[in-house]
């Protein structure tokens, strides 16, 4: 009875699950391979899909020997969670294949039939790499391509090798140019856990580093030196060298964790495998860079690369007073993280302010892309029509060796008088009142004074001298007296705000203390690079409020040309120049082994230097 009973729920589950199967998610059918195999060594692709299918029918294996399938398996799992019943089903069919010959090859999508459809896979490309040799060369003599060059140290551990390699996309190239920086780990016949803490990786002085975010660690397989590996990237770098010449990246250290048979093992309850650990050390390299070209045309902005720009603006209509804003795009591929932004001229009717600059890349191991947009605001204080000139921006074309100068169009803008216009004259509110007949009322009732009567001659002569007139004029005087104190007060003041270059003068140093302030937690907490931008936004901001120059034209030439017009001393200029550089090279390469509390002491010392004197 209860066998019975088993069996007629097992096959009620049976006909829901082949139901529910009906109402399941679209047909979904992959093949699976590895992407790189060895000459004549057998593997395995395998082709799966989500429902009951039909015979499939593979492709043509061209290029490969068929050794045995398909294998076919199946697996079907169910669950009920909070009233909700879900099933799933899948099928594989597993064939075994030998390479016959090295190079690339791609299969055709396999055919299966479901239902009354037929369904295609996906095609599979597999790379066949050559067999090893029987005298393998050492691993320490490295090849160079055309491209890319690659050096070595191996280390053997039993009947295995490991060892880690230094791979750079270049040795030869310009400033700013970018290049790739691996460290690759190369294993065969051992089995590698991972690192210890004792990893060291060199500062990449003369460089600023972008570092590729790391995922988990996967393997592949690559023929080198007469040999085959399992190959894994450990660490992924781009680099922009900061100066010409060669410049030595010294080697880096890791030390392996590996999984090895337990030689000492006495007893069947000893480990088999034990952990050692072996040193490992990754070459260095020397990169060889060549100054930019002479020549550099006007507006270059630093930038090394490939870009394209584009501008748009608000309205090329507006009355006086009226915000306007110019949007500038810089798109391309290249050392987009330190392109300067170009500088704005605007017509001298306008009052302009500092851009907003908002960057959007994305940083792969081919370079940093993406955009870079810089929103220029500016209120027309005048009417008339001007003419805004367009936007240089030059670069140094790594694709084709040359400077290239990139321009937007021009603008023809049209102000017209607004109502708040200064040069309208202003309405002023006629506060005189309208006199109005005086009636006597009530001129028949007498108040009698219960008063001592006196002489007039015994009046004092404050009193005498006193009227209900004096009175009246002092309650209306005194307000208007007050109002007028008031106007004086608030008109200069509006005055001295309308002054922008006037108010930036006197809150330059109590801007910068802030921006010290939030500097030195920055350098408490270790934030490095954002302790260096932070310092080198308060030097530059400072300079740029306290000597009035435009954050467009803020530059270390305009800087000192000032500061020698308002007869500051040389030795300062000197001191002024080099914290400015200081902290710039910091900022762009945090790694050079700069001291945070030293260029912290300098830049405050600086800043309370020249508030002291009469710029």
């Amino acid at each position: 009875m209860i066998f019975c009973r088993m069996k007629r729920i097992s096959f009620i589950l049976g006909i829901l699950s082949i139901a529910l199967m009906s109402f399941a998610d679209d047909v979904v059918f992959q093949a699976n391979a590895p992407k790189q195999v060895v000459q004549g060594q057998p593997f395995q692709i395998t082709y799966s899909i989500n429902h009951r299918a039909g015979a499939i029918e593979p492709p043509e294996f061209v290029g490969f020997d068929f050794l045995a399938g398909p294998y076919t398996s199946s697996s079907q799992s169910s669950t009920f969670v909070n009233g909700k019943f879900t099933s799933t089903y899948q099928e594989q069919y597993t064939y075994t294949l030998r390479a016959q010959k090295e190079g690339t090859f791609t299969l055709a999508p396999a055919s299966i039939k479901v239902g009354s459809k037929h369904y295609n896979s996906n095609g599979v490309k597999i790379t066949v790499l050559p067999p090893d040799k029987s005298d393998p060369q050492p691993a320490a003599s490295a090849s160079q391509g055309q491209t890319q060059r690659q050096t070595a140290t191996q280390a053997s551990t039993g009947n295995g090798d490991i060892f880690v390699r230094t791979v750079v996309t270049k040795t030869k190239v310009h400033e700013q140019e970018v290049l790739t920086l691996s460290y690759k780990l190369y294993v065969t016949g051992l089995d590698v856990r991972g690192f210890t803490e004792k990893t060291s990786i060199p500062d990449f002085t003369g460089f600023f580093k972008q570092e590729l975010e790391q995922k988990d660690i996967q393997f592949e397989l690559e023929h080198y030196n007469g040999r085959n590996y399992q190959v894994a990237t450990v660490y992924q770098t781009l680099l922009y060298p900061q100066h010409s010449g060669d410049i030595v990246i010294p080697a880096a250290s890791f030390e392996a964790i590996i999984l090895m048979p337990n030689t000492r093992r006495r007893s069947f309850f000893d480990d088999a495998y034990v952990q050692a650990t072996k040193a490992l050390q990754a070459p260095s390299v020397t990169i060889h860079v060549q100054p930019l070209p002479s020549g550099k045309p006007a507006g270059y902005s630093g930038g090394v690369g490939h870009f394209t720009i584009n501008a748009s603006i608000t309205d090329t209509a507006l009355a006086t007073n009226d915000a306007i804003t110019l949007k500038v795009e810089i798109k391309g591929q290249g050392n987009m993280k330190l392109l300067k932004t170009p500088a704005i001229d605007w017509p001298e009717g306008f009052e302009a302010y500092d851009p907003k600059v908002t960057n959007n890349f994305k940083t792969t191991a081919s370079g940093i892309s993406g955009t870079k947009t810089i929103e220029y605001l500016a209120i027309a204080r005048n009417s008339g029509t001007y003419i805004l000139p367009a936007v240089t921006f030059a670069y140094y074309d790594t694709e084709a060796n040359e400077y290239r100068t990139l321009r937007t169009k021009e603008y023809t803008l049209q102000v017209k008088k607004g109502a708040g216009d200064a040069s309208t004259p202003a309405q002023v509110a006629d506060f005189t009142a309208q006199q109005e007949a005086i009636k006597e009322l009530g001129t028949d009732i007498r108040y009698i004074y219960t008063g001592e009567l006196k002489p007039a001659e015994q009046r004092s002569s404050l009193t005498a001298k006193r009227s209900p007139m004096t009175f009246m004029m002092l309650f209306y005087l005194l307000p208007l007296l007050i109002a007028a104190c008031v106007f004086i007060l608030m008109r200069k003041r509006i005055r001295e705000n309308a002054d922008l270059t006037r108010v930036r003068y006197r809150q330059a140093n109590k801007v910068a203390q802030k921006r010290l302030k939030q500097a030195q937690k920055l350098m408490q907490a270790n934030q490095k690079e954002a302790f260096y931008e932070e310092i080198e936004h308060a030097a530059f901001s400072y300079l740029s409020d306290r000597l009035s120059i435009p954050t467009a034209d803020l530059n270390k030439d305009n800087i000192a040309g000032i500061l020698r017009q308002k007869g500051c001393q040389e030795d300062d200029i000197k001191e002024v120049l080099d914290v400015l550089a200081t902290a710039e090279f910091a900022r762009y390469a945090p790694a050079a082994g700069h001291s945070l509390n030293e260029l912290y002491d300098r830049t405050a010392e600086l800043i309370n230097k020249l508030e002291n004197q009469k710029l």
